[in-house]
């Protein structure tokens, strides 16, 4: 990495591929062991527009490097050299192997040799790790890519290494090798005059006089020629350490007089704006950025820190934070403290520019505007020059990007900067190494904290209910509770309690967090954010809103504003960089309350009532059509017909893979599915909520969730009723009865599924009478009334035998033969178990064989037939394994368990139903209490088998 991109196996040299092929590598390299994510690849490969197919591309190079890496490796297997990790990709390697790694690895001993008072030692480290160099960091890959930060950043790193070398040479002994190493590094930075000094003293040290003055003769004329100005102080030291004292100082050239370097301002610079009187809180945060410095009284890091992960949401207390920790830490920076509001987001849009920002830095450092010079470049170089062997802070706030605080970095050690951004500055982290913190909202302890600080002790201890109440509903964001805390601290004899009714009043809307002031204004604040926004990403921002919540997926986003997926994960992208969303988990999207509420604000005023309810038609349609897809991965033969009319073609239900990822999505969506089908309802889509809610009634009932079954089954009759929608009635009355079953409300359960009973027979709905008729015989079987279950089962028998519906058919088989194995009639059990076995293999149903099979091995374990009974249990879990039916498949192994335990195999026993109970604890299953404290038995009786065979 250390120069041209090369690698090798075994000797022979490996060819790296295409040119983006080659960054990746390299990129990958750079970053060896460190999680790199998706869309930093992307950003780096191709620094302006990606192409739609970027992610593709990345994806297919991952595969080809991986297989270069790791010869042999099958073509989607993981490797152990390039791994998935944290949404992107990590490469393993170890200094042995990288000579990047390598270099850092010397670099660290030889400081630590410097530190223990070996400074010979150390100039020889350092000297072996300049020598792995060969040249700019990731020569090869195309020059556009070269220059990114990511890789200027290692160049950097570099060139503070070889004046940490040149310092410890100069220390002790100059080791061999350190000259040259050393002048070709000066070659590459012509205009860094601390290097170009250091290497003026080493080559003197070393006997070579003459070539130190041919090299401050060049660094004196390409100062001239290119920046306007003479060599600094440290340049002109070293000059005169090398020139003989009988030797007379050389001659200007013949032209104007160079203006001088100034020598320190007489007042140093302290710019910083005044501490917060009511700070309070961030104690993490705190000791997390302090932690960042060195011990001692200053800064002695090889290169400039810089803290740019400042970043969040507006009004979370960016800069409070910065402005505090600046005074904090100011006594460790003699030189003087530098700050600028860059104004990246600002009512008036006027941002200030880099060229402004260091006119004014200049001024500050004693350049008369008459001698600054034009061009950015030039200021940057001067303004590094200054700063070059000072110990100075630098405070840059309310930067809009990377590219926008980048010329205003000092270059030397010494030097803090501490930045501050509502985007995400990922640039900066890669680039140049900052350290990122983001800032979310205070803990509930530290927004009690802010408001004493404000209020005072006794008022906010007074009302402890109020207090709770308001730093709920301001979502602890400083902004909100300071200007709470101000209208309150102006209303002395009014109760917290009245200042709370007002926020609870006005939830949903700003009107409570407005101010005179556009700075205290939270409507204000976050507009500023908002439009900086491109255009499709701030109507993304606003039809967010209409979005149930808590958390939103990428695909329902692109469903509900009617885009392509990839062209919305970039607009969520852009949302997530501007701290108006937080992706609280990879591909999924979270407001913050005060945000959700200016989002609902900016689209009931700037979208037509027409625009929402399409939106709102193309989410609804996602969220029915994706589980109907969902259900029927689950259970392929047996998800009652819905007639479900097409979602719309601008909506984009997901195509999901298998069972596993059905359950996966079923259970990640449950919370907002739970929600759409209220949304549905309130909104004027009666049809989505009951239809939605009728869908989720397998997955609900087979997790336990039966008082949320209740719930939304509750809703969607109420909208079926709405609009006189029988089919909607019927369906809901059923499952509705189902689940208050399930929770022992027998009463209220009949009432439901006699009245879906008389519905389905009224509109012919035969296969929908077939299933109450079922659940009707589950609730007698429930109940101990086994003969009025096999009552039920028959009709509903003939009716999928007319219907010539097989899954059904084979499913109420395996149901009477579970009955007559209540009614201890095991042999006709089996008659009716073989026949369910048969249909459900013939028609490819595994699930329903499975089930089949498990009641197959109950009836044979209590005929004393266990062997058979273990086959038959063995085949099912089979099955069940496959399908990653993972509730059922616990459900088998403790039915085998007890088989086992009855054949008197008590070890083998107890490991079944230990795999059960660790699933349905997994699952978070209500049937795990039962197993564990089946399980509590044995681990409390001394004699196992008697304790557990009752």
């Amino acid at each position: 990495m250390l120069g041209p991109v090369r690698a090798w196996r075994e000797g022979a040299e490996l060819e790296l591929g295409p040119p983006k092929q080659r960054a990746l590598l390299a990129l990958l390299l750079v970053r060896a062991g460190q999680p790199v994510a998706l869309s930093e690849i992307v950003d780096v490969l191709w620094p302006r527009d990606p192409p739609s197919t970027a992610v593709n591309v990345v994806h297919r190079h991952v595969g080809s490097v991986r297989r270069l890496l790791e010869p042999g490796l099958a073509a989607r297997a993981e490797g152990s050299r390039l791994v998935r990790s944290s949404g992107g990709y990590r490469l393993n390697a170890d200094a042995d192997a990288l000579d990047l790694l390598r270099f850092r690895e010397l670099g660290e001993s030889a400081r630590r040799a410097t530190a223990e008072g070996e400074p010979e030692r150390g100039a020889g480290l350092f000297a072996r790790a300049l020598t792995l160099w060969q040249g700019p960091t990731a020569t090869g890959v195309p020059s556009d890519l070269q220059t990114h930060p990511v890789f200027s950043g290692v160049d950097r790193e570099l060139l503070a290494v070889a004046k940490e070398a040149a310092a410890a040479a100069l220390a002790s002994v100059v080791p061999e090798q350190l000259p040259t190493v050393l002048q070709q590094f000066a070659a590459h930075h012509p205009l860094d005059e601390t290097l170009q000094a250091q290497l003026i003293r080493v080559l003197a040290a070393t006997g070579r006089r003459a070539e130190a003055l041919e090299v401050f003769s060049a660094a004196r004329n390409l100062l001239a020629d290119q920046l306007g100005v003479a060599p600094g102080p440290e340049l002109r030291a070293a000059h005169r350490e090398v020139v003989p004292r009988s030797t007379p100082a050389p001659a200007e050239p013949v032209q104007p007089p160079l203006p001088a370097t100034p020598p320190a301002p007489a007042v140093r610079p302290a710019q910083l704006p005044p501490d917060l009187a009511a700070f309070s809180g961030r104690h993490g945060e705190l000791a997390g950025i302090q932690a960042l410095l060195p011990e001692g009284s200053g800064i002695a890091s090889p290169a400039p820190l810089v803290i740019s992960a400042i970043d969040g949401m507006a009004g979370v207390g960016k800069t409070a934070l910065a402005v505090h920790w600046a005074h904090r830490i100011a006594h460790r920076f003699p030189d003087g403290q530098l700050y600028a509001n860059l104004r990246g987001f600002d009512p008036t849009g006027s941002m200030m520019s880099p060229n402004e920002a260091l006119r004014g830095f200049l001024h500050a450092l004693g350049i008369p505007p008459s001698r600054v010079p034009t061009g950015l470049d030039a200021k940057t170089a001067l303004y590094r020059s200054l700063l070059a062997g000072r110990r100075t802070l630098v405070l840059l706030d309310n930067v809009v990007d990377s590219q926008h605080v980048r010329p205003l970095l000092p270059g030397s050690p010494g030097c803090l900067t501490i930045v501050t951004s509502r985007n995400q500055l990922h640039g900066l982290i890669a680039g140049e190494g900052a350290h990122p913190l983001t800032l979310g909202p205070l803990s509930p302890a530290e927004s009690h904290e802010a408001l004493v600080r404000r209020l005072g002790t006794d008022r906010v201890a007074a009302e402890p209910r109020a207090v709770a109440a308001i730093v709920r509903l301001c979502g602890r964001l400083p902004l909100a509770l300071a200007v709470v805390a101000a209208r309150a601290a102006t209303r002395p004899s009014f109760p917290l309690s009245s200042i709370a009714a007002e926020l609870r009043e006005g939830q949903g809307n700003l009107d409570a967090f407005a101010g005179a002031d556009p700075s205290t204004d939270a409507r204000s604040v976050f507009s500023w954010s908002y439009r900086a926004l491109e255009p499709e990403a701030a109507r993304l921002f606003r039809l967010l809103a209409l979005h149930p919540g808590p958390e939103v997926s990428a695909a329902a986003a692109a469903s509900l504003a009617g885009l392509p997926l990839r062209v919305t994960r970039a607009l969520l992208a852009a949302l997530t960089r501007a701290h108006l969303l937080v992706e609280q988990d990879p591909g999924r999207y979270t407001f913050h309350d005060l945000l959700r509420a200016y989002a609902m604000e900016l689209v009931q005023d700037q979208e037509a009532d027409e625009v929402r309810r399409d939106a709102r038609h193309r989410m609804f349609d996602h969220y029915l059509h994706t589980a109907r897809t969902a259900a029927t991965r689950l259970a392929p033969h047996r998800t009652e017909p819905l007639p479900l009319s097409p979602a719309r073609p601008d909506a984009a239900p997901e195509h999901l893979g298998g069972q596993e990822h059905a359950e996966t999505w079923l259970s990640v969506e449950r919370r907002v599915l739970l929600s759409v089908v209220e949304q549905a309802r309130d909104h004027g889509f009666p049809a989505h909520a009951w239809q939605l809610a009728v869908t989720l009634e397998r997955f609900l009932d087979r997790r336990g969730h039966w008082q949320e079954q209740t719930a939304i089954q509750r809703t969607a009759l109420g909208a079926a009723r709405a609009v006189s929608d029988p089919l909607g009635r019927a369906h809901s009355h059923r499952t509705l009865g189902f689940a208050e079953g399930r929770l022992g409300r027998y009463e209220e359960a009949y009432g439901h599924l006699e009245r879906a009973l008389e519905l389905f027979t009224e509109l012919g709905e035969r296969a929908g009478t077939a299933y109450t008729l079922r659940i009707l015989a589950f609730l007698a079987n429930c109940q101990s009334r086994y003969q009025e279950a096999l009552d039920h089962y028959r009709p509903a028998l003939g009716h999928y035998v007319a219907l010539d519906h097989t899954s059904g058919r084979a499913s109420v088989l395996n149901e009477i033969g579970w009955t007559h194995i209540l009614l201890e009639e095991y042999e006709h059990a089996l008659a009716r178990c073989r026949e369910a076995v048969e249909l459900h293999r013939r028609i490819g149903d595994a699930s329903g064989e499975a089930a089949a099979l498990d009641s197959l091995g109950y009836a044979y374990h209590h005929l004393g037939r266990y062997e058979q009974a273990l086959a038959s249990y063995g085949r099912a879990l089979a099955i069940y394994r496959e399908i990653s039916d993972r509730y059922l498949e616990a459900d088998t192994l403790h039915h085998q368990g007890d088989a086992r335990l009855a054949q008197g195999d008590v070890a083998t026993a107890l490991t079944d139903w230990r795999r059960a109970l660790e699933i349905l604890q997994e699952l978070n299953h209500p049937d795990a209490r039962v197993l564990d404290g089946k399980l509590g038995q044995y681990r409390q009786s001394p004699h196992p088998a008697s304790a557990l065979s009752g």
